[in-house]
């Protein structure tokens, strides 16, 4: 008799914990059951919103693209612009210089103004 109260309390000592246990178990549950609820919306906008930075960076590549487009022209127009300075300077430039310098003296003598060092 004695043998079967000390297994009954046994029982019912061990019945507490494994009641609080279950208790435990279903708030776990349920904040499992809310944290799914709540992340779907989450992902949905979250798919949107990767979808629509996808859409923008494409946009961004293209006008990437375009500027590397207008420089590799400017880069041309330069070196064009350079040659004919180059051209320029060369065919005309020392001609019209001396012809400058020229003009410049027949002033200077005929307005008689001259530099004494």
């Amino acid at each position: 008799m004695i043998a079967a109260f000390a297994a009954v309390a046994l029982v019912a000592f061990c019945a507490v914990p494994l009641l609080k246990m279950g208790r435990v178990l279903e708030e776990l549950r349920l904040a499992v059951r809310d944290l799914g609820h709540n992340s779907v919306p989450i992902l949905v906008e979250l798919k949107g919103t990767v979808s629509a930075t996808n859409e923008e960076l494409a946009k961004l590549s293209i006008v990437t693209e375009d500027v590397a487009k207008v420089s590799a022209h400017a880069t041309v127009v330069s070196e064009n612009a350079a040659q004919l300075s180059t051209l320029f300077s060369s065919t005309l430039g020392g001609p019209l210089i001396k012809t400058a310098a020229f003009t410049y003296g027949v002033r200077q003598a005929i307005s008689g103004k001259r530099k004494v060092k």
